[in-house]
């Protein structure tokens, strides 16, 4: 739903036209032509009980090094968040005023701005808009009408349809801000124009936190590096209500039950985004709700690594209902591409996990109205550091009689590694019902694990267990453990169609941003003390009971760790040149 106004000058009277343009007759004016300003106010997007506007001022008058935009609501609604400007409310007032980046406004220039709010009952569109105080008017189209702006390189262009690998000859969008903290480390230049994923981990990301990026800069972003070409942009979608039970790290801003504010606060602004018109040229590839889904098979009752969070989410079924709703809203924009989080092969690869995670995403994949369709593919060693290919021994090897399946390492796992974990899921969901197209990802950020420790062939075949140990290239204690782990490197570099069933391996957690502190931080961004963050801690059943392997000294999920991104960089295989 689109609706759009542009504003004018109340005065004695208002009259609408078939237009929907209101027009106002002013006292002594010596034309409307002479208007200060012009405000065009669109309401891009609307739910029922929410909506997204986009707001153009034009300034017609003398030239501004700042700007304030006001206006009143007839009803009751509330402006929650807003991008490119400063919204406060105050009653029915709003004010938005200028960030540090857009304040100068010259004679005939325009400046736009964007937010959502919600509301109950009607949405009328404000009739009046103040712009520094003045009130602002159509201009009727005379010699001061800016006409149409030329779009220049954010151009979109004409969109191409729909492909089965929207990775297969297309760019991947750099994140400039990624990229700037990876240049500033020593030989981090040799990786800083690698693409890795735009995460949107809690609501404020979508218009940007701290002054940094949101989600239509970057998309604006993108725009410009995409060129003539095809470019794919990876966002992460990655805010469930009760995120990550059994990770207290990655928890998120929303409790448990806060599944309507994951719906129209969190999915809705990010589809509304994502539907715009300009964005259309572009191929948006979203990896949807990592880690949280696996938990419902995994960390349960009656399992022994079952946890009372996990067992509450399973109860109240809000992970499937929101990655169902995010399914099929983000499913219903043409140039999006969902791919649902797979877990690894170090935790969904035993018989009693891989079949029922199968299910469990085939039940998610069909709630809220989204469907099979909805679903292009699906992302497995997501942040995770699960080897890619173990070429040293076969799952099928045994020593002196005794399967490689019986090994401490494996421990009876059908899958040794990524590739063959991804393969075999892939075949698995589509014999639940997934459509045959699907295509998996292998995020390889940090599973080259290169360097001196990399061995160089099997293992000595004195025990099941030496022949793995001394072959394997995931150096790990246990593949349990997740969190910045010590001894880790860059994997395969992002790279379309690999290996048959693969889309592209991926970089979607940016190397360098850590995994979760490794002592209690205190924190407005609802993320939790891990002990699995701890070098000291000795482990649970989740990772057998081993220390945690996990590097010291390490801040907040999220932020820039600049020793781990060293190592990941001397630690990288291929190696880096």
């Amino acid at each position: 739903m689109s609706r759009t106004r542009t504003a004018l000058l109340a005065a004695l009277a208002l009259t609408a036209g078939a237009s929907g343009t209101a027009l106002a007759v002013v006292p002594g004016d010596t034309g409307i032509a002479a208007a200060p300003c012009t405000v065009d106010y669109k309401v891009q997007n609307d739910w029922g009980s929410g909506f997204t506007a986009a707001v153009t001022v034009t300034n017609n008058g003398a030239a501004k090094s700042s700007w304030s935009v006001g206006w009143s609501y007839a009803g009751n609604q509330r402006v929650t968040n807003a991008w490119n400007a400063k919204v406060t409310q105050s009653g029915a007032a709003v004010t938005a005023a200028n960030e540090s980046y857009n304040g100068t406004l010259a004679t005939g220039g325009s400046t736009s701005f964007g937010f959502q709010g919600t509301y109950s009952g009607s949405n009328a569109i404000p009739a009046t808009f103040t712009l520094n105080g003045v009130t602002c008017n159509v201009d009727g189209g005379g010699p001061t009408d800016p006409g149409p702006t030329d779009p220049g390189p954010t151009d979109p262009g004409t969109p191409t349809g729909r492909v089965d690998n929207p990775y297969a000859g297309a760019k991947v969008y750099v994140n400039p801000e990624w990229s700037a903290h990876a240049a500033a480390e020593p030989g981090g230049s040799r990786i800083s124009n690698q693409p890795t994923g735009v995460w949107l981990d809690r609501t404020a990301a979508i218009n940007g936190v701290g002054g940094g990026m949101g989600l239509r800069a970057h998309l604006d972003e993108a725009l410009r590096q995409k060129g003539t070409g095809e470019l794919v942009v990876q966002l992460v979608i990655y805010n469930l209500p009760g995120r990550d039970c059994a990770a207290l790290a990655s928890n998120g801003e929303l409790g448990p039950t806060e599944i309507d504010k994951y719906k129209t606060q969190y999915i809705d602004p990010i589809a509304a985004i994502l539907a715009d018109s300009k964005y259309r040229g572009l191929r948006i590839v979203t990896t949807v709700e990592l880690d949280s889904l696996p938990n419902l098979v995994t960390n349960v009752t009656p399992r022994a690594t079952a946890t009372p969070n996990c067992d509450v989410m399973k109860a109240n079924g809000n992970y499937q209902k929101g990655v169902g709703y995010a399914l099929n809203k983000l499913g219903d924009i043409p140039n999006v591409y969902n791919y649902l989080d797979a877990g690894h092969h170090g935790w969904l690869g035993w018989d009693d996990n891989f079949g029922p995670s199968a299910d469990m995403f085939k039940t998610a994949a069909t709630t809220e109205g989204a469907t099979v369709a909805d679903v292009a593919g699906f992302i497995v060693n997501t942040a995770n550091y699960s080897a890619l290919k173990e070429n040293n021994f076969k799952i099928t090897d045994s020593v002196n009689g005794t399967s490689v399946r019986q090994s401490k390492w494996v421990d009876w796992n059908r899958y040794v590694d990524e590739l063959s974990y991804a393969q075999a899921m892939r075949e698995k969901l589509v014999s639940v019902g997934f459509d045959s197209k699907i295509g998996m990802l292998i995020d390889t950020s940090r599973n080259g694990w290169g360097g001196s420790a990399r061995p160089t062939g099997p293992g000595a075949t004195t025990s099941v267990d030496t022949y793995v140990d001394g072959g394997r290239y995931d150096r790990r204690l246990n593949t349990g453990n997740w969190c910045n782990q010590a001894g880790a490197g860059l994997g395969e570099r992002p790279k379309a169609a690999p290996e048959p069933g693969i889309d592209a391996y991926v970089w979607i957690k940016p190397p360098g941003e850590s995994d979760g502190a490794s002592s209690a931080i205190p924190n407005d961004e609802g993320k939790g003390f891990d002990r699995m963050c701890d070098p000291t801690y000795t482990g649970n059943p989740r990772n057998n009971n081993n220390l945690s392997g996990a590097l010291p000294n390490a801040p907040l999920s999220g932020k820039w760790f600049s020793a781990q991104f060293q190592e990941l960089m001397r630690n990288a295989y291929p190696p880096l040149s």
